[in-house]
């Protein structure tokens, strides 16, 4: 059974019968949510309910989302290859954009294939089912995406959890696996930033592992391409491994700063999923113009600009940090400040939104029960500004919280 809290909903619901009485339960328990629209696009301040807010809520971490060279391709790709694709790649879906953002995903990821999709979610359902069946097993970390645990389920593949990064877990299920199969299919799946916790996956020891038991590891660098490595293209790129990584995974809608999600891979593998991944097969292709785009942005996140961009958010961290007090072991942007109950972690979320800061309530069940928190999102957009009077408001709740517990 998978015990991951992003895939996991309270029975209790079961037993409800109309959508009103569930929602009732979910208000109840502090855990409903609704649309709040923006009035304004995203960016680094946004508009809502007529308010101004330095937003501390987005993935948009290097502010490539409103560049005006992307929205430039963009609207490029628009007047040159359409609105829309029309047809689902093997139809006749398949345009200029998609084969050559394609080609420049494999270089830039190392590998000799590569293949895009309509959202990093679809990639993870798409993907999984295609690798492993009923004979095969995954293994993952207890904290990864709902996608990559929905995509495993949908498989039928066996199913073992270790707990977050315990590698020596992580060993004796591989090696408890291949004690019963020396042939049965092992697909290892973790994150390398995980999105709730901003923390790293131990990537070295994992390849290590995952060769050692003859496994295949897909390593999600959704939080991560943009961000790390010394061309912006994850924990995989800053410490050499892509070469020995089967599957790399990610999404286009991040620190990319537009959607879609792609696997990098093989030519083998890439040309079975063309064959068997079914939210690739049965989808509309993406629209052009956004393939068209996001290579723009990928030129502009492994060029000069891209290593600048990564140094001031880098520094937006070490600030954020040192002004703070806020203590975490990451040098990623993502800044969980966990406060246990979703009523805490709301009205603290309200509190700073008074203040001018959309900073969000996470709860279950993208998080365990009892590990609602606000998640802090740095980008390199903010202004050095709002970054010191984040950290300000952060060290008031801090004291606050003190006080309140008698510390």
């Amino acid at each position: 059974m998978v015990k991951n809290a992003a895939a996991t909903h309270s029975t209790s619901f079961l037993k409800l019968t109309t959508p009103a009485e569930v929602l009732r339960q979910l208000a109840t328990s502090g855990l409903l949510r609704s649309l709040r629209p923006l009035d304004s696009a995203a960016g680094p301040e946004v508009i809502r309910d007529g308010r101004t807010l330095v937003n501390f809520a987005s993935n948009d971490y290097l502010g490539l989302a409103r560049h005006p060279a992307i929205e430039a391709a963009c609207i490029e790709g628009v007047q040159r290859f359409g609105a829309g694709a029309a047809a689902s790649r093997l139809v006749c879906g398949s345009l200029p954009p998609h084969r050559v953002l394609e080609e420049a995903l494999a270089a830039a990821k190392q590998t000799a294939g590569a293949l895009t999709f309509s959202s990093g979610f679809a990639t993870a359902l798409g993907v999984i089912p295609a690798i492993v069946g009923k004979a095969d097993y995954v293994v993952l970390d207890k904290l990864c995406h709902a996608c990559l645990v929905d995509g495993a389920r949908l498989s039928a593949a066996t199913l073992r959890v270790f707990p977050h990064n315990d590698l020596d877990k992580l060993a004796r299920l591989l090696r408890s696996i291949r004690a019963k199969s020396a042939t049965a299919r092992i697909l290892v799946i973790t994150e390398s930033v995980f999105s709730m916790d901003g923390d790293l996956c131990p990537l070295r020891e994992i390849v290590a592992l995952t060769e050692a038991y003859d496994a295949l590891l897909l390593l999600d660098e959704a939080h991560a391409i943009g961000v790390l490595g010394e061309h912006g293209m994850g924990l995989a790129d800053a410490l050499g491994l892509q070469p020995r990584i089967t599957f790399q995974m990610g999404t286009l809608s991040k620190a990319v700063g537009l959607a879609g999600g792609y696997l990098a891979a093989s030519r083998e593998w890439i040309d079975l999923l063309v064959n068997r991944a079914r939210s690739f097969v049965f989808s509309t292709a993406p629209p052009p113009a956004i393939a068209h785009a996001v290579l723009t942005s990928l030129q502009l996140i492994s060029s000069h600009e891209g290593r600048e961009r990564r140094a001031t958010l880098r520094s937006h961290l070490a600030v954020f940090q040192d002004a703070s007090g806020l203590l975490v072991n990451h040098a990623t942007p993502i800044l969980p400040v966990v406060l246990g109950s979703s009523e805490a972690a709301l009205r603290a979320s309200a509190a700073l939104e008074t203040h001018g800061m959309l900073v969000p309530a996470i709860r279950f069940p993208t998080v365990p029960r009892g590990t609602a928190r606000l998640r802090i999102s740095l980008s390199a957009a903010h202004a050095p500004a709002a970054i010191h009077c984040l950290a300000a408001k952060m060290q008031d709740l801090q004291d606050a919280r003190q006080q309140d517990t008698g510390l």
